[in-house]
């Protein structure tokens, strides 16, 4: 049987015509699909609170107005940013209707800077006057733990996302947010942590304050670990494949220095302490697959393979 487009609003769409869809993050599970080198690239990023409930494309389908939304989109991402919707887990909906200050947080997460700032408006239209350099605001060295819950993006990340929120909650209240879409649905339910703006994937309820906890104390969980989302995709690859050989999971272990490749051949150089990591690999082409709830038509990913992990003299 072939199967047929699904409506575009995600989670209400019926499957009931397609008899044998099952989530994308179940099927990526059981093809083990690998988490390394799959963050999607944002080296600065604005994060704007906004309550109840976000469309497909969630700033712009929110309760902010669609022509101010439009703007202020277009503003952030032509200063090269990237947009994420953000909410406090467990409001009610008469809690979210009460929003009268629209909260922001500018993050710059390139190595060796990692900032973020924290301001707020009372109005949407001052919006568009917040100077997206980080000048303004007021600084901060909290973590910022993004999870995405964007129902109508993909049901998988509403499904497992919500899961791993009350623990995230209970102990890290302050820093616990909802996000919107950070890319890569079948590896929900995926996990961002700011400033670094390190990347989690198949984050369990049981994993996620371990997670973050680690991330305090200056090192990653590999476990779930998908990439550092400022880095190019080759870049985090070859990053994991140095820590996993080198075992060593600190945050701030490694630092490009350089990278060239042709043909999905790459030589990646990383600077470790007094020394240099080279680390050659390639780059592959899964099996056909559905990468998210809402495909229909199976499409090869690219996945990446390690020929080398050397300590240059």
């Amino acid at each position: 049987m072939t199967a047929r487009a699904l409506p575009a609003t995600g989670l209400e769409a019926s499957h009931d015509e397609v008899p044998e869809w099952r989530p994308c993050s179940d099927r990526s599970l059981e093809r083990d699909d690998p988490l390394l080198g799959t963050s999607g690239r944002g080296e600065r990023w604005f994060l704007l609170e906004v309550d109840g409930s976000w469309g497909r494309h969630a700033l712009l389908q929110s309760r902010l107005e669609p022509g101010l939304a439009h703007q202020l989109v277009n503003r952030i991402e032509h200063a090269g940013m990237r947009p994420l919707a953000i909410r406090r887990p467990g409001r009610r909906a008469d809690e979210r209707r009460r929003q009268t200050s629209w909260r922001w947080a500018i993050v710059d997460a390139r190595p060796g800077v990692e900032s973020a700032v924290w301001g707020a408006v009372d109005d949407p239209v001052q919006l568009l006057d917040v100077p997206l350099d980080g000048s303004s605001g007021t600084a901060s060295t909290d973590p910022i733990v993004c999870v995405c819950t964007h129902a109508r993006h993909d049901r998988c990340c509403a499904v497992r996302g919500r899961r791993i929120l009350p623990p995230l909650a209970a102990a890290y209240p302050d820093a616990t947010w909802e996000c919107s879409h950070l890319g890569g649905d079948r590896f929900a339910a995926t996990m961002m942590l700011f400033p670094h703006a390190l990347h989690f994937g198949r984050v369990t309820a049981d994993a996620a304050v371990g997670i973050v906890r680690r991330y305090l104390r200056g090192s990653i969980d590999t476990r779930f670990f998908r990439g550092r989302a400022p880095l190019p995709n080759v870049v985090q690859a070859a990053e994991a494949f140095a820590r996993t050989e080198l075992h060593d999971d600190a945050v701030d272990a490694f630092r490009l220095l350089e990278y060239d490749g042709a043909d999905g051949v790459w030589s990646v150089r990383l600077s470790r302490a007094s020394a240099v990591v080279r680390v050659e690999l390639r780059e592959t082409l899964s099996e056909p697959l559905l990468s998210t709830c809402t495909a229909t038509v199976p499409t090869r990913v690219r996945e990446f393979v390690a020929d080398s992990v050397t300590l240059e003299s």
